[in-house]
């Protein structure tokens, strides 16, 4: 029996469309694993992406679009299986016969995982699918405070032929919290750089990819923070790193020191943050993700000289659909053979 896959789509001026009518919906039984994936894409890049990703990997599956809201709550009735960025209350409600939902982010604090517990519905991330793109980002970033390219960028635009004090990442410490996927490509990429590399993990028992490893109990985490030149922060947002970076924490570090975030933004104190970086507190901060975020328009780190902001798009990559799908591809067959009730590929909620 061929699979129907339902995936419904955004309308994006980067897209094109497939040969063919994709629009219309061939009637399914419940007995399909029909795959719903949500409109949402990731920044910058078509949610067609994906489609064309899980084509690839599932060629004995039928995909289809749905192309509007009203096909998509009409598809999400029959669907089993549902992957997206996050998950509507209206959809929850009609959503009768799913079984799995699978985030297209690491993180899923943002999604209502009670009530998709209460429903049965087993719950999985994209753990793993961030770790090229989002340590190219971080490594970058260093890289750009140690260089002081911002400093070059300014002068540049004054057109201003004037020499700068720039610095080596050679016989540096780079702090990383964080040992997931994340942090282990970041560890990876700066191994290379001669750098020494300190991981903070809550089990640091365990070692890690870094060449020292501590937890995060109070005096171990000061403890990096004195030696620290760059800190990385690449971990979930929980009750213990929910405002892990505080005053305290901003005053251990050193004034040469920079901080690179690319967990969730309120892992650190926005306005401690604020105050060290007018105050020569820190060398500076980039930041992929904010508190508040989005970021409001007169929000007073955009005026810092010795802020660098992206728009939490440190992982969204194309690369990034084709390892999301490798995931959701993978899952799709396990519940094909096994049923709902298959141990699933990032699982987080059974």
């Amino acid at each position: 029996m061929r699979r129907t896959f339902l995936i419904t789509s955004v309308k994006h001026p980067y897209m094109t469309e497939h040969d063919g009518d994709d629009s219309g919906r061939e009637p399914t039984g419940t007995d399909s694993t029909n795959v719903l994936v949500l409109r949402r894409g990731t920044h910058g890049v078509p949610v067609e992406r994906y489609v064309e990703a899980i084509r690839d990997r599932l060629p004995d599956h039928t995909v289809e679009l749905a192309r509007t809201p009203a096909e998509e709550r009409d598809a999400i009735r029959t669907s089993r299986y549902v992957t997206g960025m996050t998950f509507e209350d209206d959809l929850l409600e009609a959503a009768e016969n799913l079984e799995v939902f699978a985030c297209a982010y690491a993180g899923t604090d943002h999604l209502p995982m009670d009530a998709l517990s209460d429903r049965g519905v087993t719950v999985t991330n994209a753990s793993g699918v961030h770790g090229p793109n989002m340590g190219e980002h971080v490594l970058g970033s260093i890289l750009h405070f140690t260089r002081r390219f911002h400093v070059a960028a300014r002068r540049q635009r004054r057109r201003e032929w004037r020499h700068y004090k720039a610095h080596e990442l050679q016989g540096s410490t780079v702090t990383i919290v964080g040992l997931g996927a994340i942090g282990t490509a970041v560890a990876d990429r700066l191994e290379p750089f001669g750098v020494e590399t300190v991981g903070v993990r809550y089990s640091p028992e365990k070692g890690g990819p870094t060449d020292d490893v501590v937890g995060f109990d109070r005096d171990s985490f000061h403890g990096a923070l004195a030696r620290t030149d760059y800190l990385v922060l690449a971990c979930p947002l929980t009750e213990t790193t929910r405002g892990l970076v505080d005053s305290a924490a901003l005053t251990t570090l050193s004034p040469e020191s920079v901080i690179v975030n690319v967990a969730r933004g309120p892992v650190v104190d926005t306005d401690a943050l604020l105050t060290a970086l007018r105050s020569g507190q820190i060398r500076g901060a980039s930041l992929d993700v904010t508190d508040p975020e989005p970021l409001p328009e007169d929000h007073p780190l955009w005026n810092l000289g010795n802020v660098q902001i992206t728009p939490h798009n440190a992982g969204h990559t194309p690369k990034y659909y084709d390892r999301l799908a490798d995931i959701v591809a993978a899952n799709v067959r396990r519940v094909d053979e096994k049923g709902p009730a298959a141990a699933l590929e990032n699982q987080v909620v059974p």
